[in-house]
């Protein structure tokens, strides 16, 4: 992310606090339903399966985005390919052992929601432009997460997709010292699993070959 400023006439969403409520994750022992024919012939997995205690907030399946409107059906899943498996175990029990649990915000992305968001946002500096391949969360190769702790969101310093320098992944300005010591934490769980934090948003990680240009996936997300 190069922004270094905030969009003024995109309903930006407003910076998570301390405090703030995490939807409920999955109940134990709650049967995660095979994913579609699409997506396992994809390599696609349910994250539910290999972070079973997972908060799933996908926030492209409501309204509360930077577009405005739900980009993907409600019922969502958050589908990820198996090569993140690993990793995302690693990191959610590193996490798990300090009392934290991981938030997924996005995992793969259809092309076609990439399309409605760089139409929305046609700025490279902050939206990613569709090209004539799938990589990232196109891929199922990235996610975008945070951490709840006791049910309750740490302060991050900014929320999901806000479009300005506070949300790069090592930002210092006007992010305070506690926001930047729960972005470590979360980062150190990621790279403990093998994800790599992309330095332009603290969110977003991206798994092995997330940067590997492939052919665009027609996979639903439901």
């Amino acid at each position: 992310m190069k922004a270094i400023r905030t969009l003024p006439t995109l309903a930006t969403v407003v910076a998570v606090g301390v405090g703030a409520a995490a939807p409920a994750a999955a109940a134990p022992g709650l049967e995660v339903p095979p994913v579609s024919p699409q997506a396992a012939a994809a390599g696609f997995v349910d994250v539910r399966t290999v972070v079973p205690d997972a908060v799933i907030d996908l926030r492209y399946a409501t309204a509360n985005n930077f577009v405005g409107v739900p980009l993907y059906p409600a019922d969502a899943r958050c589908l990820v390919h198996n090569s993140m498996a690993p990793g995302l175990a690693k990191a959610a029990d590193d996490l798990r052992a300090q009392g934290d649990v991981l938030v997924f915000w996005d995992c793969y992305r259809p092309h076609d929601v990439q399309v409605r968001m760089f139409d929305a946002v046609p700025n490279p500096a902050w939206v990613a432009k569709p090209g004539p391949y799938a990589r990232s969360h196109e891929a199922g190769r990235s996610v975008d997460v945070t951490i709840a702790e006791r049910g309750r969101l740490v302060d991050m310093g900014t929320d999901f997709d806000d479009f300005s320098a506070r949300a790069q992944a090592y930002a210092t300005d006007g992010v305070s010292a506690v926001a930047q010591a729960n972005r470590e934490r979360l980062r150190a769980a990621m790279g403990a699993g093998g994800l790599a934090v992309y330095s332009g948003e603290w969110w977003h990680f991206d798994g092995p070959g997330a940067g590997v240009q492939r052919p665009i996936l027609d996979v639903p997300v439901d």
